[in-house]
C-alpha cells in the first residue's frame, strides 16, 4: 500500500513537471533577445574564424568548450562543402593525370555525388525521427571517412564509388541542420541563421582556395592532390564526437542554457508550433500533402534554378581562372576573393529580408546578380572585367540559396510540412548539379559560353519565378483574410489564442512575402 502511494506521488510530480515545462511564462523583449543571442553564440556565430581560433586552442579556459559549440555547427558545413568541392583543386594539383581522368570521367565524379545526394535526400527526416545528435555523429563520422578515403583512390571506378557512398552521407547533414534550426528560431529570424549556415559554402572555397595554394605549391613526399584530399578529410572525422556531445536536440537540452532561458526558449516553442516537444515522429498525412503543394514546387524549381550554378562554380572556377591566363598555383589563390565577398553578400541578403520579412524581392536582387556576373563572363574577353564578373556570380548564386531555404521555411504550417517541405525541393534542386555540374566540357575552354550562358538563363529564371510566388502568395494571403474576416499581418496578434501555434496554419498564419 505504501509502495502504491509512493508511486501515485512519484506520477503526480511526473504530471506536475510537465505541466509546469508547457505552462506560458511572462518574460520580455531583452530577455528572449539574450536567449537569442546565446543561441545565435552557441550554435551560428557569424564571425567563426575568430570563434575557431578560440575554442580550438589548447587554452585551459572553462569557457572553451561552450565557445566550440558556438562554432560547430557552421565548421561542420563549412567541411561538409569543402569535402564535396575540393576535387575541383585537387584536379588541376595533378589528380586528373594520376588518375587518367580522361574524356567525361572529371563530369562524371561530380554527377555521382548528386546523384546519391538526390536518392538519399529523404534522409534529413531523421533529424526529426531521432535525437538529432545522434544523426549528426553518424553522418558526420561516415561523411568523414569517405572524403578521407579519397586520398588514397587509384583509379577512376574507385573514385566513383567513394563519391557515391560521399554524396549518401552529405545528403543528410546541411538540409537536416537547416531543418533544426527552424526548432530553435521563429518565422522572422530564421532566415539570417540560414545565411549563417549556409555561407559556410562560400568561406569554405575561400579557405578551399587559400589552403589548395598553400599545399599545392609545396613540395610534398606524396602528391599534392592526395595530401589536399587527407588535410581537408581528416577533420571532419575528429569532429565527429564533438558533434554528438555539443549538438543539443532542443533547447531544454541546450547545457549553455540555464533553466530561466530554457523556460523562456520553451515558451517560445509553444508560442511557434503549439508544443515544446519537437522530435519524435511525423504526420504521414502532412507529408502527402506537401507533395501537392504547387508554392513548394516553386521553390523547387528556383533552388535548381540556383544550384545548376551552386554547384558548378567551384568546382571549375580554379579551372576557369586558369583558362584566364593564370598559373594552377595563382588560380587557386585567386578563386578566394570571391567567396569571401559571397559569404558577406549571403549573410547581409537573408539579414535584410528577415527584417522587411520580403524574400520575393531580395530573391530577385540576388538572382539577377548572379544572372549578370555570367553574362559578362560569356561575353567579355577582358580579364580584369571577367574577374569581376567572378564577384558579381558568386555574391549572387550563393546568397540565393539561403534565402530559398528560408522562404521554404517561412511558408510551411508544420513541423512535418517543413521537414517535407525541405525534402521536396532538394530532390527538385538537386537535380540542378547534375545539370550544372557537365556544362563546362574541356573542348569549349578557355571562355567556357555555352556553360555561362546556361547559368545565367538559369538565374534570370530564378528571379522570375520568385515574382511568379509572390503573385501567388499574395492572392493566398487574400483568400486567408476573407476566411478568417480580419488583415491579421505578419506576426501581429489578433485572436487570444494569437500566442499559441502562431507559425502553425491557422487563423494566424499569414505567408511571408
Amino acid at each position: 500500500m505504501a509502495k502504491l502511494s509512493l508511486d501515485r506521488v512519484g506520477i503526480d510530480m511526473a504530471e506536475h513537471e510537465a505541466a509546469e515545462l508547457q505552462a506560458p511564462i511572462e518574460y520580455d523583449a531583452s530577455a528572449e533577445a539574450r536567449v537569442r543571442r546565446k543561441l545565435d553564440w552557441h550554435l551560428m556565430p557569424l564571425f567563426f574564424v575568430l570563434c575557431k581560433s578560440h575554442s580550438l586552442s589548447p587554452r585551459g579556459s572553462s569557457r572553451s568548450g561552450r565557445q566550440l559549440t558556438s562554432s560547430l555547427l557552421l565548421l561542420l558545413d563549412m567541411l561538409a562543402f569543402l569535402d564535396r568541392s575540393n576535387i575541383g583543386n585537387a584536379v588541376i594539383a595533378g589528380m586528373t593525370k594520376d588518375l587518367h581522368l580522361v574524356g567525361d570521367r572529371y563530369e562524371w565524379l561530380l554527377t555521382i555525388f548528386y546523384i546519391t545526394y538526390i536518392v538519399f535526400e529523404f534522409s534529413l527526416l531523421f533529424w526529426k525521427i531521432f535525437p538529432p545528435h545522434r544523426v549528426a555523429a553518424v553522418v558526420v563520422f561516415w561523411w568523414g571517412v569517405m572524403a578521407t578515403l579519397q586520398a588514397a583512390l587509384q583509379d577512376w571506378s574507385g573514385a566513383m564509388a567513394i563519391r557515391f557512398f560521399l554524396g549518401a552521407f552529405e545528403a543528410a547533414y546541411a538540409p537536416g541542420v537547416i531543418y533544426l534550426l527552424s526548432f530553435f528560431y521563429l518565422r522572422h529570424e530564421v532566415g539570417f541563421r540560414c545565411g549563417m549556415f549556409a555561407s559556410a559554402a562560400p568561406l569554405a572555397s575561400t579557405f578551399a582556395g587559400a589552403l589548395a595554394y598553400g599545399i599545392t605549391s609545396g613540395h610534398a613526399s606524396i602528391p599534392n592532390w592526395r595530401l589536399l584530399f587527407l588535410v581537408e578529410g581528416l577533420p571532419t572525422i575528429v569532429l565527429a564526437p564533438i558533434a554528438f556531445f555539443f549538438i543539443p536536440d532542443s533547447p531544454e537540452k541546450a547545457r549553455f542554457l540555464n533553466s530561466e532561458e530554457k523556460a523562456i526558449a520553451r515558451a517560445r516553442a509553444v508560442r511557434q508550433t503549439g508544443t515544446s516537444e519537437r522530435v519524435g515522429g511525423l504526420d504521414l498525412k502532412q507529408l502527402a500533402q506537401s507533395l501537392l503543394d504547387v508554392k513548394l514546387w516553386c521553390n523547387g524549381l528556383m533552388y535548381f534554378s540556383a544550384n545548376v550554378s551552386y554547384a558548378s562554380l567551384p568546382v571549375y572556377l580554379p579551372t576557369i581562372l586558369a583558362k584566364m591566363g593564370y598559373s594552377s598555383i595563382h588560380a587557386q589563390g585567386l578563386s578566394a576573393p570571391p567567396y569571401f565577398v559571397a559569404y558577406l553578400f549571403a549573410n547581409l541578403t537573408t539579414f535584410i529580408a528577415d527584417r522587411t520579412q520580403q524574400r520575393a524581392w531580395m530573391l530577385v536582387i540576388t538572382s539577377v546578380v548572379g544572372a549578370v556576373g555570367y553574362v559578362l563572363l560569356a561575353s567579355v574577353t577582358t580579364v580584369g572585367v571577367r574577374y569581376f564578373a567572378v564577384f558579381l556570380a558568386a555574391a549572387g548564386v550563393f546568397s540565393t540559396i539561403p534565402n530559398i531555404l528560408a522562404w521554404t521555411l517561412n511558408n510551411q504550417g508544420s513541423d512535418t510540412r517543413r521537414g517535407a517541405g525541405l525534402v521536396l525541393i532538394n530532390v527538385i534542386g538537386q537535380c540542378g548539379p547534375i545539370l550544372g555540374t557537365r556544362i563546362y566540357p574541356t573542348s569549349q575552354g578557355p571562355r567556357y559560353i555555352e556553360g555561362m550562358s546556361i547559368c545565367a538563363a538559369f538565374m534570370f529564371f530564378a528571379a522570375i519565378m520568385a515574382i511568379v510566388l509572390r503573385i501567388l502568395l499574395v492572392w493566398e494571403n487574400k483568400r486567408l483574410d476573407r476566411k478568417y474576416n480580419n488583415k491579421t499581418a505578419i506576426g501581429r496578434e489578433t485572436t487570444k489564442d494569437a500566442a499559441f501555434a502562431v507559425e502553425n496554419y491557422g487563423p494566424n498564419f499569414r505567408y511571408v512575402l
